[in-house]
């Protein structure tokens, strides 16, 4: 079963921007990459800073804390000092709302 949170409007979310919602106590990052929609855990694996206030580079995001890289599409570590992977959300676009599903684990 799913469970899928407005995020904003395509028309209000600007590319290279980032907005975080919450499920269940879990706070989930949404950023849009030039159209493109993709949702991950918003809390370092390294030492649970909000990745939300880190920098986008291109595809990845870096932690402000201590520098942990993420890929934004796949969850993936790109860069120490974490080791452990961001869970990633499936995110879809409905009627000019970006949402996404705070259940499922996405690809």
């Amino acid at each position: 079963m799913s469970d899928w949170i407005d995020v904003a409007s395509v028309e209000d979310f600007l590319p290279g921007t980032c907005r975080v919602v919450t499920a269940d106590e879990t706070p989930i990052a949404v950023f849009n990459l030039d159209g493109r929609y993709y949702a991950i855990a918003n809390l370092c694996t390294h030492e649970a800073a909000e990745l939300s206030d880190g920098t986008l580079n291109g595809e990845e995001i870096i932690c402000p804390l201590h520098g942990a890289r993420f890929s934004v599409v796949t969850g993936a570590v790109l860069g120490p000092p974490a080791y452990e992977n961001l869970r990633t959300f499936p995110v879809r676009v409905v009627d000019g709302w970006i949402e996404v599903d705070a259940e499922a684990e996405g690809p």
